[in-house]
């Protein structure tokens, strides 16, 4: 995704630099999911769907797949669901629309282990029963000052991009230690959404900025 990110960039005649704050890893998964009686899959990141299983996949290929937005919905399509609708990119907003296309019918939710809780929450609370099978764990990756500096070779960043709150709880520390503080003290963050940005309290004030939609465009 990153280097997706990173390519879009160089097309646009920016001088993009990877520094990636996060890693997915698959989990394992039971091929054998208690499926019946699911009215459709739920998926908010296309992490989700990248690191399920063939066999998981296979067993819920032919269910109605709600993916959040655009590029959910095209790992989706990738991976072999055969009848994908695009969200409107907030979660929220596709939990109260999945409630009222299957109102009191289970919702398999292909997600990560490490999620925002919402999605699960507002389903349930409207009384669709939500089966929750976490296909990948989100960790933080650790750099040392050297690592940063090396980077970015000693540059100070223009710009950050910052497209999870996870990302955005790791960046806070990183960009307040007295080695890399100068690399970031007037760098502009933008952030995918308000949830990600109140993540970056305190360290962007008048330089932050949050996207209309959370969407990558």
């Amino acid at each position: 995704g990153a280097s997706r990110t990173m390519s879009l960039l160089r097309d646009r005649g920016f001088e993009p630099i990877l520094l990636p704050l996060t890693e997915t890893v698959a989990m394992p998964v039971a091929a054998d999911l208690p499926v019946a009686g699911a009215a459709a899959v739920a998926i908010t990141s296309a992490n989700a769907v990248r690191h399920a299983p063939k066999e998981v996949i296979a067993a819920l290929a032919a269910l109605p797949c709600h993916a959040v937005g655009k590029r959910t919905a095209e790992a989706a399509r990738k991976a072999g669901f055969l009848s994908v609708s695009e969200g409107p990119g907030d979660a929220g907003a596709m939990a109260d629309s999945l409630a009222g296309d299957v109102p009191g019918k289970t919702v398999v939710y292909l997600c990560g282990r490490v999620r925002f809780p919402a999605f699960e929450e507002r389903l349930e609370a409207a009384g669709v029963p939500v089966q929750a099978v976490e296909t990948y764990d989100t960790l933080a990756v650790h750099y040392p000052d050297e690592a940063v500096l090396a980077r970015l070779s000693g540059q100070p960043a223009d710009a950050v991009l910052v497209y999870s709150a996870k990302a955005a709880q790791a960046l806070k520390p990183l960009a307040s230690r007295p080695t890399l503080q100068r690399l970031f003290e007037k760098t502009w963050l933008f952030a995918l959404s308000a949830r990600i940005a109140s993540a970056l309290d305190g360290i962007a004030g008048e330089r932050l900025r949050i996207a209309e939609q959370p969407d990558e465009e």
